[in-house]
């Protein structure tokens, strides 16, 4: 094991067991409340003949948590199975009463939610008042348990037991308890097939990668690998990735889009349909539309960016196109990202209202300034400190705009952009330390993600070199006090960093890559950040 990772593990309190970690240490899904109801209640549908649905959300985890159950139900022995995802642009998010009797035009006796439910306590009697049980799996926020559900799976209600798992950790739990219930109380192993949706639903929805996380994500990444689904073979197809060499990079930003871009620009179902595809054919024709659709999203998405126009005096960002409904909370998250101000996107419905999503980090919280300052201006509105979905008449534009400023200024922020940057890992003064054998070390953190993010290196040194590359990169090479030489590239570099000039001190921070080329390896640098420190004299 080299020197600097080593230190790393140190600095990150890492134990063996976490590069290792062991499928068996995974908790009894029996742990979780209500879970013994929710198996009980699905025999009891098995047997009866019953019909069940599935209700779950347009988004990657909901999609791979309907998947996901609708396999393991089938293995369970239940015949009439089905899955409804509500529509972005017509039901929102969540279960709610349109969808009521669709359930019961469907003949179904029980409901079971994904990735959605601990918020429908409404819906949830009306279902119980037409003589349909409901059964939720989630894992959002559970202010008010649903009390006419026959059971809610939810790791929030109480406790710290897989708090932090996504919707489909939770379907998953689930899928593992009812393995269990048919093989005397414990897994036949089958089950583990399910965790290339898991590994996907979990890193898509940004879950903390430790503990519970950190062994489903790092099974779920070898399931992937050798899937059996043919859909998620023909995605990774178009996406330009090797399932032989997969990394967290790979489904967050390869995989996961296109998925999502289904619920985003047309329909969550052309999703679920590729991943449950049974046909080569079908796999093929539905991974081609994703891309397309995917690549409709990214032009969307970069045209909005550019018209958009920031004045220099507002402290949150409040900005109002033709968009796609579909793509506001992605263009609020860039706007954070270029302007490193909080933000919303907002978009003209048919009907003359706006529509639209927020964005927001450090103590800005959305979910306060909506409260102190939204009374009056909105229709509805409503999320969490970071992000959060608003509606309001147009002819309030403008006021909702002063509001929200004003509300940021009242607060007296100082410093807000220190919660942007990434901290540092490691400094390091001597580049030889920067090995393939270092990389290989570090892969074995993967998958990369929240609370285990890809190593960050800080060296403080010499620029030797300096290339723009296509008017929008910038290669560098730095040299350590020994004189050991180092590439590095940032790509799409802000326009300050382009005047950096070679003999200029440095202070960096990068990531490491392997650059393969004509059977040549090397191993380089991502920039993330560059602080010029003058010139040497």
């Amino acid at each position: 094991m080299t020197a600097l990772f080593e230190k790393l593990l140190r600095q990150r309190g890492l134990s063996k067991e976490f590069l290792y970690p062991r499928y068996e240490a995974l908790f009894d899904p029996y742990l979780l409340e209500d879970m013994k109801e929710a198996v009980s209640r699905i025999k009891r549908a098995r047997d009866d003949g019953e019909k069940i649905v599935i209700y779950g959300d347009y988004d990657a985890d909901g999609v791979t948590s309907s998947a996901l159950l609708f396999d393991a139900l089938r293995q369970y022995g239940c015949k009439k199975v089905e899955i409804i995802l509500p529509n972005r642009f017509v039901d929102g998010y969540g279960l709610n009463m349109p969808a009521v009797d669709e359930i019961a035009k469907r003949g179904a006796k029980l409901v079971i939610t994904v990735d959605c439910g601990s918020g429908s306590g409404e819906v949830i009697e009306e279902l119980k008042n037409r003589g349909i049980d409901t059964i939720v799996t989630d894992h959002h926020e559970i202010p008010h348990v649903p009390g006419g559900a026959v059971a809610v799976v939810n790791p929030k209600r109480g406790g710290e037991l897989g708090r932090r798992m996504a919707g489909v950790g939770v379907a998953f739990a689930l899928a593992r308890a009812l393995n269990m219930d048919m093989n005397g109380g414990e897994c036949d192993g089958q089950e583990k097939w399910l965790l290339d949706l898991v590994v996907i639903g979990t890193i898509c929805d940004s879950m903390e990668l430790r503990e519970e996380n950190r062994i489903l994500s790092y099974y779920g990444m070898k399931v992937l690998g050798k899937t059996r689904r043919l859909g998620l073979k023909e995605l990774a197809r178009v996406a330009g990735v090797d399932l032989g060499k997969l990394n967290a990079h790979a489904i967050g930003f390869q995989i996961g889009p296109r998925i999502n871009a289904a619920g985003r620009m047309k329909s969550a179902d052309l999703a679920l349909d590729l991943v449950m595809a049974k046909s080569r054919a079908k796999a093929f024709a539905l991974a081609e539309e994703l891309d397309e659709l995917n690549g409709e999203r990214r032009k969307a998405q970069d045209a909005a960016i550019e018209e958009i126009e920031v004045a220099d005096g507002d402290a949150v960002i409040v900005a109002k196109g033709e968009w796609h409904e579909g793509i506001l909370g992605i263009i609020a998250g860039r706007l954070v990202e270029i302007y490193r101000k909080p933000a919303f996107a907002l978009t003209e419905l048919d009907d003359g209202r706006l529509k639209g999503s927020g964005r927001s980090f450090g103590e800005f919280s959305l979910a306060d300034a909506l409260e102190a300052c939204g009374d009056g201006l909105l229709l509805s509105g409503g999320g969490h400190a970071g992000a959060c979905g608003v509606t309001l008449e147009k002819k309030n534009y403008v006021a909702f705009k002063k509001a929200m400023n004003r509300c940021y200024k009242e607060l007296k922020l100082r410093n807000q952009e220190r919660y942007l940057k990434k901290e540092s890992d490691l400094r390091v003064d001597d580049l030889s330390g920067i090995s393939e054998e270092l990389f290989e070390e570090i892969c074995l953190l993967e998958p990369f993600g929240e609370g285990n993010g890809e190593p960050v290196f800080e060296f403080n040194g010499l620029l030797s070199g300096k290339k723009i590359l296509r008017d929008k990169h910038l290669a560098l090479i730095v040299r350590d006090d020994n004189g050991k030489n180092m590439k590095l590239v940032a790509f799409y570099a802000p326009e300050e960093w382009k005047a950096v000039e070679a003999g200029e001190r440095v202070r960096l921070q990068f990531t490491l890559a392997k650059n393969e080329w004509r059977n040549n390896i090397s191993i380089e640098g991502n920039v993330l950040s560059l602080e010029r420190l003058g010139r040497i004299c």
